[in-house]
């Protein structure tokens, strides 16, 4: 008797917290789907970053979604008039919300998941949100998950004729960076694959945005140096 292998999306930056919730939903026993955005960010590692996390992490697919929250602007990360904050210290990190902060991106992410789980005939869906170790985004909050969850279950033709419950999966949460890296550890990630910059040099990671800071401070908790800083990085 053979069963079938549950279906998953999986939000994919590139990035450590969603690389960790990919080996997550692999040890867990889904079949993994990713979806990136190519979403008017002004550079592309973060996106060759996903595509190595994918193919190493045995994802069934990939999918690469093109939409241009560009056109818009409002955010350091996709638009030219605007500078990404840098900082001297992990301390020096403000409480209010960066300027680095996309409008609605999760909203948007998880609605394009939303559809394809759909169509795969899945009700997981996977996303690397943390409300601890993170730049304070409104969108990674555990009530704007609940809130989502309960919208996207009345949004859809399977939610509707009940053969799909969507449940959106945020395993890291209630984690704190190193706990999170901690966690990827154990399963086997290598986080020279990703990349969390948000104003790489030449391809490398900056070392002073809000996502580099945080990064690298939890892998100084665990006495590890990031291997997005590391000199024997290629």
């Amino acid at each position: 008797m053979t069963t079938t292998q549950r279906k998953a999306v999986v939000l994919l930056s590139g990035g450590l917290d969603s690389t960790t919730v990919l080996a997550i939903a692999r040890e867990q026993g889904y079949e993994t789907y990713a979806l990136s955005f190519r979403y008017g960010q002004r550079h592309t590692e973060e996106l060759e970053a996903a595509t190595r996390v994918a193919a190493e992490l045995g994802a069934a697919k990939h999918v690469i979604a093109d939409i241009n929250l560009a056109v818009f602007g409002g955010s350091a990360l996709t638009d030219d008039a605007l500078d990404v904050p840098h900082h001297e210290s992990v301390d020096d990190l403000g409480s209010e919300i960066p300027i680095t902060y996309v409008p609605a991106r999760n909203t948007v992410f998880l609605s394009f998941a939303l559809a394809w789980a759909e169509t795969l005939g899945s009700s997981d869906v996977f996303i690397g949100v943390n409300a601890l170790d993170y730049s304070g985004y409104p969108d990674c909050r555990p009530e704007y998950i609940e809130a989502y969850e309960r919208m996207a279950n009345l949004a859809t033709k399977a939610g509707v004729e009940g053969t799909q419950k969507l449940k959106i999966h945020t395993p890291l949460i209630e984690l704190t960076k190193a706990q999170t890296i901690e966690r990827g550890l154990e399963l086997g990630v290598d986080y020279s694959w990703t990349h969390s910059c948000y104003d790489p040099i030449d391809g490398r990671a900056c070392g002073t945005c809000d996502s580099c800071l945080l990064r690298g401070r939890g892998f100084k908790e665990l006495g590890l140096v990031d291997p997005a800083l590391s000199p024997a990085k290629n």
